[in-house]
């Protein structure tokens, strides 16, 4: 997962993984505008509908490896 990728989850799911600083440089693209910390709860819904694309876009890699049958 890229940083822009963690970004754009974080953004939607409304959970932060990976760095603050490329969540808030994500959601200032996103928004369209600078955004200071204390209006992210405020924000929170509009910033999901905004990110909503671009999550549904992220590429998912087959690289993972099962450590156990699926088939049960």
């Amino acid at each position: 997962m890229t940083k822009r990728e963690a970004a754009i989850v974080s953004a939607y799911t409304g959970y932060l993984i990976g760095e603050f600083s490329d969540f808030q440089a994500y959601a200032e693209e996103a928004m369209g505008r600078p955004i200071f910390t204390h209006e992210f709860p405020y924000i929170a819904e509009e910033l999901k509908e905004k990110s909503k694309n671009d999550f549904i876009s992220i590429k998912i890699e087959d690289d993972w490896i099962c450590p156990y049958p699926l088939s049960m």
